[in-house]
C-alpha cells in the first residue's frame, strides 16, 4: 500500500519539476540565471485561476483535447513502475495499452487543433502525427527487446528483469535500446533537436502550434500533461539505463527522483549543445531509432 501511495504522489507532484530543471540547465550553459526550477508550478497555479475563452467555431473536441491528454498520461503513469517498486496497475499486454494511451492523447490534441479551423494549427498537427508514426515502431521494437529478456508482456516484469546472462551478453543490446528510447523520449515530448518547446517561428513550430488557441485552465492542463508525458517515458528509459532496486519503498522513491532529475539535466545538456534539426532531417533520425531497436533485438537472437 505504501508503494502505491508513493507512486501516486510522485506521479502527481514531480513532473512539473522536470521542465524547470531542463530550463535551469540550459540557462547555466548560456551564462544566465534563468527562471526558478519551480516555475511551472507557479505557471500552473496562475493558469488555473484564469477564465476560459472559446471560439464560436470550435466544438466539444477542442475542449476535450486537454482533458484527454492529461487523463491518458496519468493512466499511462500507473502502468509504469517507478524505481524498484511494482506499478499500481499491471497485467499481461499492458505495454500495448501504454503505447496507445499516448496515441489517444495525441489524436485528441491534433483533433482539437484541427477543430479550430486554422490551417496553421493543421500544419502542426500533420507534422506531429507524421513524427509519431515513425516513433511508435521504435518504441514497440524496444518493448519486444524487453519482452524477450524478461519472458513477459507486462511492463512491471519487463522493467524489473534481472539479466541472468550478465552485462557481457546483453550489454550491447541494452545500449542500442537505451539510445533508441532516448530518441523516442525527445520526439514524443517535442524537445530539441526535433522540436523546440520555446519557439514561436511559424515555419518550425510543431507541438506548440497545436495549442496556440488554448488558454487558462485548458493551457494549464496541456502544460501539465506534457510534463507528465516526459516523466512517464523517462521512467521507462531509466529502468533500462539504471535499474536500481534499494529494497525499500522510500529509498527506491528517493533514488528514482534523483535519477529522474539527472535525466532532466541530460536533456538540458543535449538541448544546449545541439541545434534543432531541419524538418527534412528529423524523419531520418526517427528511422535510425527504429533500426537501433531492431538491431538490439537481433543481437539477442544471435
Amino acid at each position: 500500500m505504501t508503494h502505491t501511495l508513493l507512486h501516486i504522489v510522485l506521479l502527481l507532484g514531480v513532473p512539473p519539476l522536470l521542465p524547470g530543471v531542463i530550463g535551469k540547465t540550459k540557462a547555466w550553459f548560456a551564462g544566465r540565471n534563468g527562471p526558478p526550477v519551480f516555475q511551472l508550478y507557479y505557471d500552473l497555479a496562475k493558469l488555473l485561476r484564469k477564465g476560459s475563452v472559446f471560439s464560436t467555431t470550435t466544438t466539444w473536441v477542442f475542449r476535450a483535447g486537454p482533458v484527454v491528454g492529461i487523463a491518458t498520461a496519468l493512466l499511462a503513469g500507473l502502468l509504469v513502475p517507478f524505481g524498484g517498486q511494482p506499478a499500481p496497475i499491471s497485467f499481461a499486454g499492458d505495454l500495448i495499452l501504454f503505447a496507445y494511451l499516448f496515441g489517444l492523447g495525441r489524436f485528441f490534441t491534433a483533433s482539437a487543433a484541427l477543430d479550430t479551423g486554422s490551417s496553421f494549427e493543421g500544419m502542426g498537427a500533420a507534422r506531429e502525427v507524421t513524427f509519431a508514426c515513425l516513433a511508435e515502431p521504435a518504441l514497440f521494437f524496444g518493448f519486444l527487446v524487453l519482452a524477450k529478456l524478461s519472458a513477459s508482456l507486462s511492463l512491471t516484469t519487463m522493467l524489473h528483469v534481472r539479466f541472468p546472462s550478465g552485462w557481457g551478453v546483453t550489454g550491447a543490446s541494452l545500449v542500442l535500446l537505451a539510445a533508441s528510447l532516448f530518441i523516442v523520449l525527445l520526439v514524443e515530448n517535442s524537445r530539441i533537436p526535433f522540436d523546440d518547446p520555446n519557439t514561436h517561428l511559424e515555419l518550425t513550430m510543431i507541438h506548440e502550434v497545436m495549442v496556440l488557441d488554448h488558454g487558462g485552465p485548458a493551457l494549464g492542463m496541456i502544460l501539465y500533461g506534457a510534463a507528465l508525458k516526459l516523466f512517464v517515458i523517462g521512467a521507462v528509459l531509466l529502468r533500462v539505463v539504471a535499474p536500481v532496486d534499494a529494497g525499500n519503498a522510500w529509498a527506491d522513491a528517493g533514488i528514482f527522483v534523483a535519477t529522474m532529475l539527472a535525466l532532466a539535466v541530460a536533456i538540458g545538456v543535449v538541448e544546449s549543445v545541439m541545434a534543432r534539426f531541419r524538418l527534412v532531417f528529423a524523419p531520418t533520425f526517427l528511422v535510425a531509432a527504429c533500426l537501433l531497436s531492431a538491431f538490439s533485438m537481433i543481437l539477442l537472437l544471435r
